[in-house]
């Protein structure tokens, strides 16, 4: 498994052969590490209805195939907003919290998450939810854009390779709260995201790393804390 961080929450999942892209806002994104047009995954995760998360999700899609799995809302707009001049390629999958989805790569769970979920037209875009990738033996968490929220340690309870972790805070998590996020997830590595695009949520990556690292082992299980910048992959 190869995790490209991609900027803001967007990253790129290589499972196996399958690529998958989480969040893809790309185009207006002042840190982003590729353009849309660079990218040809095979499926698309959405976690909410934000702009900077649906992103470039549709004409990615459009181009090369991909199937943009989401809330049954989001896919829902997504699918009446192609227009008259879409290529016809995108294809859709609307799922919800809970259950476990097959994909060709394994399977993927939706979770909750603490946030909103709407689109720019004021369209509702269905709850937000996180997501948890099973692939192979490895269990990848995507929180979404989330407050701190307790049920936390439900989904880190049969253990996580891998949290990917937003610590921008005014719209989520800060550094503080997403230790003790940590806390309750107990994950092997973690990716913090959803920082440092715009001025309102710049916060110290390093810092956050540091503070996870002096907390006892017992506490969160050893985690490792992987501030990527937009571009960099880890590999597990």
């Amino acid at each position: 498994m190869k995790l490209t961080f991609l900027g803001h929450a967007a990253t790129a999942l290589q499972l196996g052969a399958h690529e998958v892209l989480v969040d893809p806002f790309l185009t207006g994104n002042p840190k982003a590490a590729v353009s849309a047009d660079a990218l040809s995954p095979q499926t698309i995760v959405l976690t909410h209805a934000h702009a900077d998360h649906v992103g470039d999700a549709l004409p990615i899609a459009e181009r090369c195939g991909a199937t943009i799995v989401s809330s049954v809302e989001i896919v829902g707009k997504l699918q009446r907003d192609r227009g008259p001049e879409a290529r016809g390629n995108a294809k859709f999958l609307g799922a919800n919290s809970g259950g476990r989805v097959a994909m060709p790569f394994g399977a993927l769970r939706f979770t909750p998450a603490w946030h909103s979920s709407g689109f720019a037209d004021g369209s509702y875009g269905g709850m937000p939810m996180g997501v948890v990738f099973e692939f192979d033996d490895l269990r990848i968490y995507h929180a979404g854009d989330t407050a701190l929220f307790g049920d936390m340690a439900l989904i880190g309870r049969h253990g996580l390779d891998l949290a990917l972790l937003p610590i921008g805070g005014h719209f989520t998590m800060d550094p503080g709260e997403a230790l003790e996020a940590v806390r309750l997830l107990r994950p092997r590595h973690v990716v913090p995201i959803h920082y440092g695009t715009f001025d309102l949520i710049e916060q110290d990556a390093l810092a956050f790393r540091e503070a996870v690292a002096a907390l006892p082992e017992a506490d969160v299980g050893g985690a490792v804390v992987h501030p990527l910048a937009p571009g960099e992959a880890l590999e597990l």
